[in-house]
């Protein structure tokens, strides 16, 4: 019997690792052009944004430490330039996960004050039970934090990094190429999809329906965005998304002002029923929505 499990265990760990390294074996990056000096990179996880330089790269997220082989091949096949800058606009592993492979004496790695604090608490788990060395740790966190905004300058380019408050998470950051008129908003936009808004990490409706405005007021209609997941996007398309974030607030508002409960808001279809058919077939469900929405609410 013993034998039986031990071989049943043996086979389904053997399994389970072909999948994944079969899956990996699948992911191909993506590029699209958005302008003659930025680029999005598209992979497994969330969207990369590559700035070409005069002298080096600015990269934006990193997707998961298993694809940074993959990534490096795609951006050498768009410059030999070397990597200076690699910005996190949040703290999750779909975006960070590759932190540890990319820094190097030659890259600065640069991330809002809390991104570097949650980054560091995640990854002290990790080293604490021995599945990373001390090495990987170190170059997992980022090496220059700011509180509000910070700038770069590249001959007559500015690039804006801004932190938009308690959104997607209390970490989120937005980065803004002014002369190539790019915007990176990480996780903060899912475009042509329903949102995901960790709540446990920070992040609320009004901040996301905030950052969102913030970020409209900085762009103009020619600007091009650059999504934490899904398409490129535009202005007038980031438009339509608050006015639909805000109409599926209040709709929730409404319900909660009646006394409705959680789960009766979960059930109730119709709160967002306008935009299911074409946000609502994400990682985000309408009824995870709904509740997410409710939850973010009721902890004001």
């Amino acid at each position: 019997m013993k034998k039986h499990l031990f071989m049943s265990l043996i086979l389904l760990f053997t399994l389970g690792t072909s999948l994944l390294m079969a899956q990996d074996e699948e992911v191909v990056i993506k590029i699209d052009t958005l302008s003659t000096q930025v680029f999005m990179l598209t992979g497994q996880g969330g969207n990369i944004g590559i700035y070409v330089g005069l002298d080096y790269v600015f990269m934006i997220d990193d997707q998961f430490d298993r694809l940074s082989g993959k990534l490096k091949t795609a951006i050498t096949s768009l410059t030999d330039k070397p990597i200076a800058f690699l910005f996190n606009t949040h703290m999750h592993g779909d975006h960070s996960g590759g932190n540890a492979k990319f820094n190097s004496d030659a890259v600065t790695l640069v991330a809002q004050d809390n991104v570097r604090n949650r980054i560091k608490s995640n990854q002290q788990k990790k080293l604490d039970e021995g599945e990373i060395t001390t090495e990987y740790f170190s170059k997992m966190l980022p090496e220059v934090t700011f509180s509000e905004d910070i700038t770069f300058y590249d001959g007559d380019e500015t690039i804006m990094a801004f932190h938009v408050h308690n959104a997607h998470t209390d970490g989120d950051a937005m980065v803004y190429f002014t002369q190539n008129n790019v915007l990176h908003m990480g996780d903060t936009y899912f475009s042509e999809r329903y949102p995901y808004i960790d709540l446990k990490s920070g992040g609320s409706i009004r901040g996301y329906i905030a950052a969102h405005k913030k970020a409209l007021m900085i762009i103009n209609e020619d600007t091009k965005i650059i999504p934490g997941h899904g398409r490129p996007s535009t202005f007038s398309e980031l438009q339509s998304y608050v006015v639909m974030l805000e109409d599926i607030m209040e709709n929730v508002q409404e319900q909660m002002a009646a006394g409705k409960t959680l789960e009766e808001v979960i059930s109730d279809t119709s709160l967002t029923s306008k935009y299911d058919a074409n946000r609502g077939d994400g990682f985000i469900k309408p009824e995870r929505l709904r509740q997410t929405i409710y939850e973010s609410l009721m902890g004001e």
